[in-house]
């Protein structure tokens, strides 16, 4: 089993991030391997929701089918699965100094002839996971920050 796991603080608060966090389909903005993700059904984020999800890892695409299977105040767990892989991630969300402490976790487990690929792809898990932490931190501090609007650029000062 391969696992992967990164904390990291973010300047939203733990509401903002949870709700985020809650509908998979964001994954799409922030994680690299995710080429797209699409909600099955309809109604409330909440256990048995569920996304299809295409992702490309070492130039293979493969398509999982994501369920919300854990909604609680401060953690999140999806499982995700296919004929070749069963994923669980499990995401922490706590109040910290200045915003939320954010913990993601990704458990792999390959199956059948696709286990012999398990050590190349903990390399790339680990490289990913890397990689989806900065861009899902980025993605939680836009949650936070201030609108923009064209009235909040002062005027030129007078010459």
């Amino acid at each position: 089993m391969i696992v992967v796991e990164r904390t990291f603080t973010v300047g939203t608060t733990p509401e903002s991030a949870l709700a985020y966090l809650m509908d998979f389909g964001n994954t799409q903005e922030w994680d690299r391997a995710a080429q797209h993700t699409v909600r099955s059904g309809s109604g409330p984020l909440q256990p048995g929701a569920t996304w299809r999800q295409a992702c490309r890892i070492l130039g293979i695409t493969a398509e999982l089918t994501w369920t919300l299977i854990e909604a609680t105040g401060e953690r999140l767990v999806f499982h995700g699965r296919n004929e070749g892989a069963t994923c669980v991630d499990t995401v922490f969300v706590r109040p910290a100094p200045g915003g939320t402490e954010v913990t993601y976790r990704v458990e792999l487990e390959m199956h059948g002839l696709a286990k012999l690929a398990t050590p190349v792809m903990k390399i790339e898990f680990e490289k990913l996971g890397t990689e989806s932490a900065a861009g899902l931190s980025q993605a939680l501090n836009r949650l936070s920050a201030p609108a923009w609007r064209p009235s909040a650029i002062p005027p030129p000062a007078p010459a």
